[in-house]
């Protein structure tokens, strides 16, 4: 399996959700240069391996759902003193949520997505979940848009609760009481999921999410705890998106960043490897890691080079050369960095193997 060198913004859950093309973090220091990769984490629920196309849609979406600009839904909830419990439909919201699910489904490696321009479809309502989807239906989508399955998304609810209020404190420093004006905001979100497909006319999987974001703050001011307080709009976005991340973190494989160190020091030549690393020429540095690794007569510059070429090892999916390198450049002249990372790869071999179990 291959590791994939960080994306510049990663999939932050519940707060902070971005995506961008694949790009490499890296800082230096004098001796060692710090680089981010991302590893892979299996799906739970991943489905059948002749299900490798699906058609995203949404079956929840109708009049009932408005799509307010910002400013006038949140002129709605400072209407009721931003005190209010409410069900917001928002299209936004869903929409959003369609296309990070086919984002990062796609990202996984595990899927290829369509999402039509057309992706809300008309639907009967059984009490708060739409009804199964004939297979008729299903049939004549999959053949309209060459797909294996279709993802539908059955139910979505975002019930938004917000709280305005002044609240006094004792501060110790000062031995005296201050106010302040505090927000407080909570959306619960919940979906259905259900994949069709359409050959075994079966319903392959069905998943109901339920989950909570909140957001806090104070200050001294209304304007000045507002001004930087996330909007309702904003909110509701990010629960939608919050939800195509849970979801697809079930059956697409879901990508963690970890950090790995690579020595740039005790040799000019590990120096130039590492600006190679700079560019992304990873073939350049280990051709030079190699060439160190066999000629030369210093073990402290031979072992940083086998342990540079352990981690080249690592990113290319080979974990057992990894640690084979590891070991070499640990036999070869003690550094506490490698010791910590040899600890490291056969903890993750052995949750790797727990996996395939």
């Amino acid at each position: 399996m291959i590791f994939r060198l960080l994306k510049m913004n990663i999939f932050f859950k519940k707060y902070y959700v971005v995506w961008l093309p694949l790009f490499l973090i890296m800082s230096s220091c004098t001796s060692l240069k710090t680089i981010t990769i991302e590893l892979p984490k299996e799906a739970k629920k991943e489905l059948s391996p002749e299900i490798q196309s699906l058609l995203i849609i949404n079956r929840t979406v109708d009049d009932s759902y408005t799509n307010l600009k910002s400013d006038s839904l949140q002129q709605l909830f400072f209407d009721e003193g931003f005190n209010t419990d409410t069900v917001i439909k928002d299209i936004q919201a869903a929409d959003t949520m369609l296309k990070a699910m086919g984002d990062l489904l796609f990202e996984s490696g595990r899927y290829d997505v369509v999402i039509p321009e057309q992706r809300f479809i008309e639907h009967k309502k059984n009490a708060f979940f739409s009804e199964s989807m004939s297979w008729d239906a299903v049939k004549s989508l999959c053949e309209a848009y060459s797909t294996d399955a279709v993802l539908s998304v059955d139910m979505f609810s975002t019930r938004v609760i917000t709280k305005y209020d002044k609240e006094t404190y004792f501060n110790p420093a000062d031995n005296g009481f201050f106010s302040a004006l505090e927000a407080h905001m909570v959306v619960v979100y919940e979906a259905l999921f259900k994949v069709y497909e359409p050959d075994s006319e079966k319903v392959v999987l069905r998943e109901f999410m339920r989950d909570t974001i909140i957001w806090e703050d104070m200050a001294g001011s209304a304007q000045e705890l507002f001004t930087r307080f996330t909007p309702v709009k904003q909110a509701l976005t990010e629960a939608g998106i919050a939800l195509a991340l849970d979801f697809t973190e079930k059956i697409g494989t879901s990508w963690i960043p970890e950090q790995r160190k690579l020595f740039t020091s005790g040799d000019e030549q590990l120096k130039w490897a590492g600006e190679y690393i700079d560019k992304g020429d990873w073939a350049a540095a280990s051709k030079i890691w190699t060439k160190l690794a066999t000629e030369s007569t210093k073990k402290s510059v031979k072992s940083k080079a086998l342990y540079n070429l352990a981690v080249a090892a690592e990113i290319q999916g080979d974990l057992d050369k990894a640690i084979s390198l590891g070991v070499d450049s640990y036999n070869t002249m003690y550094q506490q960095l490698t010791y910590d990372y040899l600890e490291r790869l056969k903890y993750r071999k052995r949750e790797l193997q727990k996996q395939s179990q």
